[in-house]
Order: C-alpha cells, then sequence, then structure tokens
C-alpha cells in the first residue's frame, strides 16, 4: 500500500493542524484531503491502484485518518440517480434509485442539493461500510463523488453556449454532461478502456441530442499527460475542443506545486 502511495504536503505541515478531512474514492484510487480550521488544504495522501475493501485498514496506518476530525466522504461509482428537487421527497431515497440498478438488501442512502435544490443526487453504500465509518469518526457527511463536478458546471451554465459536452477524465471513466441552452439535457457516468472510448461516447451524445458536430463545444477537464489526450487529438475530430482545468475554490498553503501533475478536478473545485 504504502507504495501506491503519493503525499503532498504544505511546507509547515503538522498533522495536528488538521481540522477536517475531505475523502475522494475514485473506481481505482483514493484521495485524502486534510484541511485547517480556516478549509485550507495542508496535507494530501493520494493511493493508486486503491480497492474500497482496504479502506478500514487504513483507519489504523494513515496518520490523516487516525484523526477523529469531521470527515466528508464523496464516492465516485455508477450507484447515483439525479431527481429533480420538484419531484424529490426525503427518505424515497430507495424508490428513486432502483430504477437505475438492483440494490443490495441493506443500504445506507444519502442525496445532496445542488443548483439551488433544483436538483437532488441520491446515492448509496452499504450499510456496513456506513457502520465501519461511523465507529472510526464521529462526524461523517457522505455525496456522491459527482457533486463537484456538477456544482461546477451550474457555476459555469452561464458561460455555456447553446450545444455544450463537458467531460471529466479519470484514467478509467468519465462522466460526460450536456448542457442545451444553457440546461442540463443529460449527465451520466461511463468507464473506459482508451482515450478513443472519449470520443465514442461523445458522438452517441451528439448523436442522440442532434447536436451539430460543427457548431457543438466540447470541454474535457482532466487530461493529464499519461492520458495522451490533447487540444490538437481532440481537433482532429471535433471543431471546437478544448482542454479545461476549472476555476479554483480551493486554497493552499505552500507546497503543492506538484499537485498539478495529477489533475483531478477536486484539488481545484470541491462541493463543500
Amino acid at each position: 500500500m504504502e507504495n501506491n502511495l503519493k503525499v503532498y504536503k504544505s511546507d509547515k505541515f503538522d498533522v495536528e493542524d488538521t481540522a477536517s478531512l475531505s475523502l475522494f474514492l475514485y473506481p481505482h484510487s483514493l484521495f485524502i484531503f486534510a484541511k485547517d480550521q480556516n478549509q485550507a488544504n495542508i496535507g494530501i495522501h493520494h493511493y493508486r491502484d486503491f480497492k474500497l475493501e482496504n479502506l478500514e485498514g487504513l483507519f489504523s496506518t494513515d496518520p490523516l485518518l487516525r484523526n477523529d476530525v469531521p470527515v466528508k466522504f464523496y464516492f465516485h461509482q455508477a450507484a447515483f440517480s439525479l431527481v429533480p428537487g420538484v419531484l424529490y421527497q426525503p427518505g424515497k431515497e430507495q424508490e428513486y434509485l432502483q430504477f437505475a440498478e438492483n440494490l443490495p438488501e441493506e443500504s445506507t442512502f444519502f442525496s445532496s442539493a445542488l443548483d439551488s435544490n433544483n436538483l437532488q443526487v441520491i446515492s448509496h453504500i452499504s450499510s456496513k461500510l456506513k457502520k465501519n465509518l461511523d465507529a472510526r469518526f464521529s462526524e461523517i457527511t457522505l455525496y456522491h463523488g459527482c457533486c463537484s463536478f456538477l456544482s461546477y458546471l451550474f457555476k459555469e451554465r452561464f458561460n455555456l453556449i447553446g450545444q455544450e459536452i463537458l467531460v471529466n477524465y479519470f484514467e478509467t471513466h468519465i462522466y460526460i454532461a450536456a448542457f442545451t441552452d444553457q440546461d442540463l439535457s443529460v449527465f451520466n457516468f461511463f468507464e473506459i478502456s482508451e482515450k478513443e472510448d472519449v470520443l465514442k461516447y461523445v458522438l452517441i451524445m451528439i448523436d442522440q441530442l442532434n447536436y451539430d458536430r460543427n457548431h457543438v463545444r466540447i470541454s474535457l477537464f482532466g487530461a493529464t499527460e499519461d492520458s495522451g489526450i490533447t487540444e490538437a487529438w481532440g481537433k482532429e475530430y471535433f471543431q471546437n475542443f478544448r482542454l479545461l482545468n476549472p476555476h479554483v475554490n480551493q486554497s493552499y498553503s505552500h507546497g503543492f506545486k506538484h499537485l498539478k501533475s495529477e489533475n483531478v478536478l477536486e484539488a481545484y473545485w470541491q462541493y463543500e
């Protein structure tokens, strides 16, 4: 596990200064953001090739997770549903989610409000995992991982053109969103094996929404040097293609210059 750990920290990092934690569990990696009392990031642990079943073992070995501080846990997983705010009823989460997938018998459900309560993101984890988290941390809040990306898109919606497709890339998976005249038309989560899969899903989206391929703008977040995704590559297929980093709502102390190589969206913007 230690061989898969990357550590980023401020020049004056002291684990005792940790006032809260934000955890982002991706399908194959885990990011742990330690924040001080002013919500500035002071230390980050990135576990690569990480599996959910390894989480409980980290509670006793990772120095950040040994702190009993308020925790926000974001799950990047296929299990989620978007429900219009006017239709959402608290306590009905299982009913909303069962249309998206077959649910295990014992689940803990949670939801998050977006776009001034116009949208609810609903997801779940196993009751066993929730019990383990509650046993370790006195205060924990659960979110689906897409909340950060969606909250950013809603903030930027009035800068979007009439036909817009936005992709958040993270190695083995993508989120893909389509906005028509600044309203969200489609949002989904896909597993990918190569960069050409990004093209496949974008083209499917263009076809489904009857977008004009010469007009639609494709914006991609999260491309790393290893991904092979560049603007030149994208413009071979789309006239209006660009790579972006989100605007920033995160603050850092000195010492995080190498974090940029990760190009993970939450290093710039987090749903809080």
